[in-house]
């Protein structure tokens, strides 16, 4: 019997792989979390001053709730893209930084064309940079802290 001691398992490249993306995606469902609380609290805090956040298309008021919903939806998606750069790219945390700011921009275009009273206006621009405040330097510096 030719024993060598070597134990069949999991290639190496892949256990590191799903390793580091547990880890993004950990620190991305914390970071999720504290942008929820964030633009949550932000939207009470200029509906307490004012701000009715009334759209004209149907003239409904958003309600704070819905800050929470969005603001969870956008941040698994930048925890994917992140995930994604992550795995595929040779310089994710850079790559990320450029993609999430360039979406962010995107993102600021709608609450411009809504049509909605320069308050609302102002106060969505705003939100969308607390989320992105609070997502994009957390998630790049997981890329980085994931690739040492």
């Amino acid at each position: 019997m030719n024993d060598t001691g070597a134990v069949a398992g999991p290639v190496s490249g892949q256990t590191s792989h799903t390793h580091r993306l547990r880890g993004l995606a950990g620190t991305g469902f914390i970071a999720t979390l504290a942008a929820m609380v964030a633009t949550t609290l932000a939207a009470a805090l200029a509906q307490a001053i004012g701000v009715d956040f009334e759209v004209p298309d149907g003239g409904k008021k958003i309600p704070l709730s819905g800050f929470a919903v969005v603001t969870c939806f956008f941040s698994v998606v930048g925890i994917v893209i992140a995930g994604a750069l992550l795995r595929w790219s040779a310089r994710p945390a850079q790559r990320f930084v450029w993609t999430a700011m360039s979406l962010t921009a995107i993102s600021l275009v709608p609450p411009l064309l809504a049509e909605a009273n320069p308050a609302t206006t102002t106060a969505l621009l705003g939100l969308h940079l607390v989320a992105a405040t609070v997502m994009i330097p957390t998630l790049a510096r997981s890329i980085r802290t994931q690739t040492n």
